[in-house]
This record gives C-alpha cells, sequence and structure tokens, in this order.
C-alpha cells in the first residue's frame, strides 16, 4: 500500500497523509502553539462586539419591512411615493402612495451600493422622491466603550489583588504585634460589691486599686506596691472575675491577653509580643496587665523528654526581662491567673516579678450564701426558697458551679412553666449538676429490686455507723451513668479528715455490695460496685502509702508524682523494697475486708428494716435523708419490741 505524507505549509505540525489505496486522509494533529489560544479567544470576543453592535441594530426592526424584490416590484409599477435612504445602515424608509400620515413607513434593507448602482436612476426614472440622509454611525464608539469597559474590569481585578497582597504583606510585618485588648479606662461593669464568697482575695486586690487611685498614701512612708499579684485557684472559683472588678475599680488603662496568644510556631514572636505589650504599657502607665492562664507560657523552662519549647521558654525570658529586668516598669502592676502553680518556672514566682500569690479557693459557706445572692438578684425567686439551705447542700460548690445551678433552676421553672424559682426546681438542678440528666424511670423488675438493695445498702450503714456525713438522699431515678444514687452531705466544712471518718467512708461505700451478698448470696453479686471497690481501694492505699494510717507506722511510702513535662522521671522508682511493697497490700487488704465484714454485719443485724425500706424506696423512687431516718428508727425500734416480747 502506497502512502504519501505532505506537510502543510501554514501549520507545520500538520501532516496529510493519503493513503492511495483508499483515498483515506489521516491528518496528525501535534499541540499546537500558545499564540492559537491568544487568537481564539480575540475572535470571540470580536464577534461578541459584532453580536453587541447589531443587536441593537436589529432591534429596531418591526413587522413593518418589505423585501428587496418586493419594493423594486412595487417601485416599477408606480407605487411608491418616497424613498429615503440611509446609506450609513443600508436601510431605505418607504411611503407609499395612498398611504395614511399616521401610518409609519416601510423599512427596506437594501444590498452594497456597488451591487446596485442602477437603484438611484430606477427611484427617479419612477417619479418618486428621494431622500438620502446618513445617520450618525455610532459603531467605533460603542465599540470603543466596550473596549473600556473591559479594562477597567481588568484593572478593578488588579487593583484588588495588589489590595490583598498588600494586606497579606501588613500582616506579616503585624506578626510580632502585641494582640492585647486594650481599653483606656475599662468598663467590665463588674464592681468588687458583685464578687462575693472569696473576702480575703477581695482585701488583697483592693490594695491595688487604692495604690493606683492614691499612691501618696503608700510613697510617704516608703512602701511599693508589688509589681506582679498572681491569683492561684481551682477552676470556676472567680480568678477572671476578680481580675474584671479590679479594672472596673481603678479606672485606669487595662490591658488583657491570654496567655497561649503570646506562643506560635515560629521562635521569637511571642517575645516580640511580649515587647510591644510592655512598651504599650509603659505609654499609658500607670496601667493593669491582666494574663489569663499564664500557664501557658509560664511554664519551667528545659524540662521534658528531649528539653523545652524554645519559642516558648524564649517568650517566658522575655517576660521576666520585663517584669523585673535592667530596665525598670513603674506603673505598670501585672495581674496574671492560672489554676496550676506547680508547672511555673520559680524565676516568675520570686518577688520582684509575681511578689504575692493570692489563693482563689472554693467558697465556704458564707462565701456559697454570698455568690448565690448575688446570682438570685436577677432571677425571679419564690419567697419560701432559702439560700441558706442552699447553701449548706452544696459544700465543694465553686462560684461557677453556683451560677449554673440557678440557671439550670430557672431552665427548669420556664420549661415547667412557672412563675418563679421553687424548691423542686433547686433540688432538681443540684441533681443534674452532680449526677447528670435523668433517665426514665426503671420497671418495676429483679434489676429495679437489685440497685434498691444496693442503694439501700449504702444509706443504712452510713446512717447507723458513727463519723459518717448524714444522708441526704436515696433514689432510683437514673441520672447519667448510674442507675441509682445515694447522696451525703456534710454538716460542717471540712478541712481535715480523721481516719475513723475515712474508714466510715470505706464501710458505707462497700454497704451496697454487702446488700448484695447478704441479700441474694455471693453467686449473685454485680458489676454494679466497680465502681465503688476503685473508690475504696485507693482511699485505703493512701491511708497506708501517704497518710501513716496502719499497722506500717507514721511513714509516706509514696510521695506527689511529678509529670514528665516538669522533668519528672519517666520511669517511676519504687521509693520502698518488696518485704514493704508486699506488707503495703497485706495492709490495704485487711483495711477493705474488715470493712466489708463490718457493713455485712449491720446489714444482717438490719435485715428486715432493709427489705421494709426497699420495698418502700421501689414504690417512691426516692426517699429523704429525714424521712429515712426515720424510718429507720421506726422498724428498728418495732424489731427490738419483737424480741423483747418474745423473750
Amino acid at each position: 500500500m502506497k502512502k504519501t505524507c505532505q506537510m502543510n505549509r501554514n501549520n507545520p505540525a500538520e501532516v496529510d497523509c493519503n493513503h492511495q489505496s483508499n483515498q483515506s486522509t489521516v491528518v496528525v494533529n501535534q499541540p499546537k502553539h500558545r499564540s492559537a489560544a491568544w487568537k481564539k479567544l480575540a475572535a470571540g470576543w470580536m464577534i461578541l462586539q459584532t453580536v453587541l453592535l447589531t443587536t441593537p441594530a436589529l432591534g429596531q426592526e418591526n413587522k413593518n419591512t418589505l423585501s428587496y424584490s418586493q419594493f423594486l416590484q412595487q417601485l416599477e409599477q408606480g407605487q411608491i411615493d418616497k424613498v429615503q435612504l440611509d446609506e450609513t445602515t443600508n436601510r431605505a424608509k418607504v411611503t407609499l402612495k395612498g398611504q395614511t400620515a399616521d401610518e409609519p413607513a416601510k423599512t427596506v434593507i437594501l444590498f452594497n451600493q456597488n451591487q446596485d448602482q442602477n437603484l438611484i436612476p430606477k427611484i427617479r426614472a419612477n417619479n418618486a422622491e428621494l431622500e438620502i440622509d446618513n445617520s450618525a454611525d455610532r459603531t467605533a464608539a460603542v465599540g470603543i466603550l466596550l473596549n473600556l469597559f473591559i479594562v477597567f474590569l481588568l484593572l478593578a481585578g488588579l487593583v484588588m489583588i495588589i489590595r490583598r497582597s498588600a494586606s497579606a504583606s501588613g500582616q506579616a510585618f503585624n506578626f510580632g504585634k502585641s494582640r492585647a485588648r486594650f481599653q483606656m479606662e475599662a468598663k467590665t461593669g463588674i464592681q468588687f460589691g458583685d464578687v462575693a464568697g472569696i473576702e480575703e482575695a477581695k482585701e488583697e486586690l483592693q490594695e491595688i486599686v487604692t495604690f493606683l487611685k492614691q499612691p501618696e498614701k503608700f510613697t510617704a512612708i516608703g512602701a511599693k506596691i508589688p509589681r506582679g499579684m498572681l491569683l492561684v485557684g481551682p477552676p470556676g472559683t472567680g480568678k477572671t472575675l476578680l481580675a474584671k472588678a479590679i479594672a472596673g475599680e481603678a479606672g485606669v488603662p487595662f490591658f488583657s491577653i491570654s496567655g497561649s496568644e503570646f506562643v506560635e510556631m515560629f521562635v521569637g514572636v511571642g517575645a516580640s509580643r511580649v515587647r510591644d505589650l510592655f512598651r504599650k504599657a509603659k505609654e499609658n502607665a500607670p496601667c493593669l496587665i491582666f494574663i489569663d492562664e499564664i500557664d501557658a507560657v509560664g511554664r519551667q523552662r528545659g524540662a521534658g523528654i528531649g528539653g523545652g519549647n524554645d519559642e516558648r521558654e524564649q517568650t517566658l525570658n522575655q517576660l521576666l526581662t520585663e517584669m523585673d529586668g535592667f530596665e525598670g516598669n513603674a506603673g505598670i502592676i501585672v495581674i496574671a491567673a492560672t489554676n496550676r502553680p506547680d508547672v511555673l518556672d520559680s524565676a516568675l514566682l520570686r518577688p520582684g516579678r509575681f511578689d504575692r500569690q493570692v489563693m482563689v479557693d472554693y467558697p465556704d459557706f458564707e462565701g456559697r450564701l454570698g455568690i448565690l445572692e448575688v446570682h438570685a438578684r436577677n432571677k425571679k425567686v419564690a419567697p419560701e426558697i432559702s439560700l441558706d439551705a442552699i447553701a449548706r447542700r452544696t459544700p465543694g460548690f465553686s462560684g461557677a458551679d453556683l451560677a449554673n445551678l440557678l440557671n439550670e433552676a430557672a431552665i427548669l421553672t420556664a420549661r415547667r412553666r412557672k412563675d418563679a424559682i421553687t424548691m423542686l426546681e433547686i433540688n432538681d438542678a443540684i441533681d443534674r449538676v452532680v449526677a447528670g440528666m435523668e433517665g426514665a424511670s426503671l420497671v418495676d423488675s429483679k434489676a429495679k429490686r437489685l440497685i434498691a438493695y444496693h442503694e439501700v445498702g449504702h444509706a443504712l450503714v452510713a446512717t447507723l455507723i458513727p463519723d459518717h456525713d448524714p444522708l441526704e438522699k436515696v433514689t432510683l431515678i437514673p441520672r447519667g451513668q448510674a442507675k441509682g444514687l445515694t447522696w451525703f452531705t456534710p454538716d460542717e466544712e471540712q478541712g481535715l479528715i480523721t481516719k475513723n471518718q475515712i474508714l466510715a467512708m470505706i464501710t458505707s461505700t462497700l454497704g451496697g455490695r454487702a446488700a448484695e451478698e447478704i441479700i441474694f448470696g455471693d453467686s449473685e453479686i454485680t458489676t454494679g460496685a466497680s465502681n465503688d471497690l476503685e473508690k475504696v481501694t485507693s482511699l485505703a492505699r493512701q491511708m497506708v502509702t501517704k497518710f501513716g494510717m496502719s499497722d506500717l507506722g507514721p511513714l509516706a511510702l509514696e510521695g506527689q508524682e511529678q509529670p514528665v513535662f516538669l522533668g519528672g522521671d519517666s520511669m517511676k522508682r519504687s521509693e520502698y523494697s518488696k518485704v514493704t511493697e508486699y506488707q503495703i497490700d497485706d495492709q490495704i487488704r485487711s483495711i477493705l475486708i474488715h470493712a466489708y465484714e463490718k457493713a455485712k454485719n449491720i446489714i444482717r443485724q438490719n435485715r428486715s428494716t432493709v427489705d421494709r425500706i426497699v420495698d418502700i424506696l421501689i414504690e417512691q423512687e426516692t426517699i429523704t435523708g429525714d424521712e429515712f431516718r426515720q424510718l429507720v428508727a421506726k422498724f428498728s425500734a418495732s424489731d427490738s419490741s419483737k424480741l423483747v416480747a418474745s423473750s
């Protein structure tokens, strides 16, 4: 088969191959030059212009048109009275004889004048009036406007790109600037009167306000205000609230920032932000700087596996220098807050930097009462509600917990469509905050009866054993992960716990498992006591290894474990011998077995009382502490009278 190929002169990349046998053609297209794309784009734009320019002219046409042949025919027949030629648009307006003045003229699209040169002589030969009027040619103007519009769009897009790039570069230049919120006169809306439950901390911080307002009162006798004050306390106790109160009371420029806002992935950015923060503070001195969660940037340097974090350590070094370095920072008071003072670097805590550490701890009874009064101001509370009773029922609650408690009670009140908060909503809110959301009630079955015996076992042992906190409530209503709950409320604030109190807690906690074994037998005990066993094992181990409350004597065999990131040892070393380890295990086992046997004895001796209270609990699902103690006294007295009668 013979094949001939010929290169195309206009496009060398295109080759025509002809097979003479079947006269077929094969075209092989290679990738074209980029200019072809631009040519296509230009051609498309020209076509678009043409369409845009001709569209108005086409839109002017109407139904009163004549074809060119009809025009010539009527011209030869002498039916045309007047012809108006427009050489610009190559159109003619024709007025027929006998046509009224109201009727519009007919429009005729003409051929090119070069193609029909005899048209004008024909018009004149047929005695028709001829007018030649060239309309303004706006095609060029419209084309220029369209091109200018496209150029304007391109320029606008270019300006937007330049602005974005300038904004990005500006952000890059501002990367090391401080991100602290600045208020020339802080208006937080919070005064010291809005802070309750932490009176000692308030007294410490009121000196800051007094010094800022009346510095001569201290400088007259040579006193210097502390350069820094560290607020230390558990979460939710009011550290940030105190800082807001200081800002609201002082009336001086106030800077607020979080410790995490200093640290970035690039080394040196945090230090730059610290320098910028203190530079602004010096310009507005006297002023306050509040750093929240300072442990994010103030942790110990060089601690942990593989060294420390360079960026955080450089930021901390700059903070140390700014607070008390070669140059002073008179008039700047730094207030910081943290709930992890143990992780802070020692150089940060020394006098001259953070001179004072103000402890903001959980409120006592009077503190809780004051906090409840503050948060109850803007809520509709029923007259029968006693804030004193609520404060007694909420030991260990922080200020945030108490605020959440009243808020939950208000939500429940609105959900139940009541006008004011009652004690029912308060009690339900306490249960919700402590144990979680209420679940569906259990169906009366074997499982419900078993849970009832378990909870009554806790409550009965705690009621009959000395040195235990009073029972608050026992319920079978599920909350959270628990199918049943037993609550205890201490009579007074407990700072120290005695050995008898710890043993009483262990015994009552094992009362649930003891009731299961006594009532249903050893083979029917359940997994419901798993959390109880963890708690009592931990308490017993602390008694032996930390509190010195065992036969091993007053020994602290286990210290406070230090995390690895604070320089602690990743491999926990034993602080006692193997023999001592066996003795510790024996002591823990001895404490737990003794408490378990004591709990089982209490259940055996009050078996009938347990059965009666379980029946009442299954029916009512909830028994209060006072009602439970009355039932125990009633059933125990009846059992004693039966024993006396039988004897």
